[in-house]
């Protein structure tokens, strides 16, 4: 398998710390909530984790059974946009039933208004 050369591990290196302080910075700007941001600081960290230890993504390439890194890298990107369909789509589920309660709290509200005006 063949090793990561300098300028890749650099760059890789420099934007899985990027993509980390990016989310903080949002995090901080209240532009991201930070129970939606764990998983993109916990990909971040894996990011920065791999660059730093390669040889543990040699092992993880060759526990998967990929052909190269660059397969088992592709396999975590495709499991982590996974994760976040699901995270997503868990919240989109709760807010839509938060949302059918407050209209239908809002009907009854407003029934028993027009009742006491009547």
């Amino acid at each position: 398998m063949a090793e990561l050369t300098l300028h890749q591990t650099i760059f890789a290196l420099v934007t899985s710390l990027l993509a980390f302080l990016f989310v903080l910075e949002l995090v901080r700007r209240r532009r991201l909530r930070e129970e939606y941001s764990w998983l993109w600081l916990l990909t971040a960290g894996v990011m920065v984790l791999l660059v730093a230890w390669y040889k543990l993504l040699i092992v993880i390439t060759r526990v998967v059974g990929a052909v190269t890194p660059l397969n088992t890298l592709l396999l975590c990107a495709v499991l982590f946009l996974f994760a976040i369909a699901v995270h997503y789509s868990v919240i989109i589920s709760r807010l839509t039933t938060q949302v059918k309660n407050l209209a239908q709290e809002l009907a009854l509200l407003s029934t028993r208004l027009e009742e006491r005006r009547n």
